[in-house]
């Protein structure tokens, strides 16, 4: 299949050399064009703008930080709406709002084009080795051709439903379970350590406990202390947790505890730990503590 790929960073160089591994053949376009560069050694080719990797693809792939990001992408006057063909699928794997994901359905069907909305629950190793949780939503037929590309990129596919926004929807909470969990770390360990019980033993029994490999990864880097280089920068974690919230509003239902990871996030931004992992806000309760 030919794929475009915009957006190889972080998670998405990942993803894109496991596209081409699975024997795609796959064009990549980055606003930092040496992140699209360091792809050519892995067999990507590189394009100088995301229209032009969107004329030559069946599929194109967007991985970007935040709606802005995926906003100029898309409806700039190079962007991938003008540049998609007609019948060809775009694939936003980045974790936006639900209404921008509406808006992109809608434009991409005023054009003739298909839409799916794909983002992956993972940190980049997990990219890399081919161990994303992929979740998709938008009409079954798109998902079905698709389904190749997202058995490249993750262990397993949850389809969610038949409106692309449903798997926002899903990720914006995912996200917001995993914010909760760092909290709880946070307040937890910043109470052990007064009680002077080490927090590895601690993160120990938890392990036994809730049997997740979230709890075990990020449980360790929060006893260990270490959140740099991030894995997912604590500024988009406030972003996350703002978009659940947008999301709140609009369902009317209440999310009390996201308002207050809001504010965590807030002071930890406050306090210089925006491009830390987003771990890094469980230092919010050990301040809070007198701890630090």
């Amino acid at each position: 299949m030919k794929i475009g790929f915009i957006g190889p960073g972080g998670m998405g160089s990942g993803m894109a050399r496991n596209l081409i591994r699975a024997g795609n053949d796959v064009v990549v376009f980055n606003r930092s064009r040496e992140k699209a560069e360091a792809m050519v050694g892995s067999g990507a080719r590189v394009a100088d703008l995301p229209a032009d990797a969107s004329r030559v693809s069946d599929v194109v792939v967007t991985m970007l930080a935040d709606d802005h990001a995926v906003e100029q992408v898309v409806f700039g006057e190079n962007g991938i709406a003008a540049g998609l063909p007609e019948g060809a699928i775009h694939v936003s794997c980045s974790t936006i709002s639900i209404a921008l994901a509406r808006r992109l359905a809608a434009e991409h069907q005023r054009r003739g084009q298909g839409y799916l909305s794909v983002p992956v629950f993972g940190r980049p190793e997990a990219a890399e080795s081919k161990n994303l949780l992929v979740v998709a939503a938008g009409p079954a037929e798109l998902v079905e051709r698709c389904r190749p590309l997202f058995d490249a990129i993750g262990r397993q596919t949850f389809v969610v439903g038949a409106d692309p926004s449903q798997a926002n929807a899903v990720k914006l909470c995912g996200n917001f379970m995993i914010a909760a969990m760092l909290e709880a770390f946070g307040e937890a360990f910043a109470t052990l350590r007064k009680a002077e019980v080490p927090p590895h033993t601690f993160l120990e029994v938890m392990s036994k406990l809730f049997g997740s490999p979230v709890y075990s990864n990020y449980g360790r880097a929060i006893a260990d202390e270490k959140f740099e280089p991030a894995g997912f920068a604590l500024r988009l974690g406030l972003k996350d947790v703002r978009l659940v919230l947008e999301a709140a509003e609009e369902f009317c239902a209440p999310m009390p505890l996201a308002s207050l990871m809001r504010d965590q996030f807030l002071s930890a931004m406050a306090h210089g730990q925006r491009d830390q992992d987003w771990s890094s806000v469980t230092r919010v309760a050990a301040r809070n503590a007198g701890i630090e």
